[in-house]
């Protein structure tokens, strides 16, 4: 039995990323790793889960343009749901598909480094916490936090009241 494992059932909390200077300091520690950028700027530019994030398809985003609706149907509520994509989104999801090998619609779009399956949940939990630890955060967190991220800036630096951001949620 793991040690470090939370017990079933019991809730674990993580942190958004508060700093703009942190969310710039992981971008340029990402800047050479295609994948786990564009997993990193798409997670703090929307307001997907990571579970919905980790699903999407190259079919789903290569033919869109900043400014265009991402559409899929979120794995939690089995609603569908349109996401803007803007221009920092746009500009890492071009840089992935330009550098990653299988390119068919069914494709998922971040790829785990072990063939051409879809990077896992856990291993995302993974990702953030080991990005967020080599620019030396201090705190919890994981995969949820891409999407605490999102709101928190939207909170904090553009004044996004909290009923327009919870009915988008």
């Amino acid at each position: 039995m793991n040690k470090n494992r939370p017990k079933i059932g019991s809730n674990i909390t993580v942190e958004p990323i508060r700093s703009l200077q942190d969310i710039k300091r992981i971008k340029t520690l990402l800047a050479e790793n295609p994948r786990d950028f564009a997993i990193f700027v798409l997670g703090i530019n929307t307001n997907l889960r990571a579970n919905d994030i980790i699903k999407i398809t190259v079919g789903q985003v290569k033919h869109l343009v900043a400014g265009d609706n991402l559409i899929l149907r979120e794995e939690k509520t089995d609603e569908i749901r349109r996401i803007t994509i803007n221009k920092a989104a746009y500009e890492a999801i071009q840089n992935l598909l330009s550098a990653i090998q299988d390119k068919k619609d069914d494709a998922p779009l971040f790829q785990s480094r072990k063939g051409h399956k879809p990077l896992g949940i856990s291993h995302l939990n993974h990702l953030v916490k080991k990005w967020c630890s080599a620019i030396r955060l201090k705190g919890n967190y994981g995969g949820p936090t891409l999407r605490k991220t999102f709101g928190y800036i939207q909170f904090i630096h553009f004044k996004t009241d909290i009923l327009t951001l919870m009915e988008n949620v």
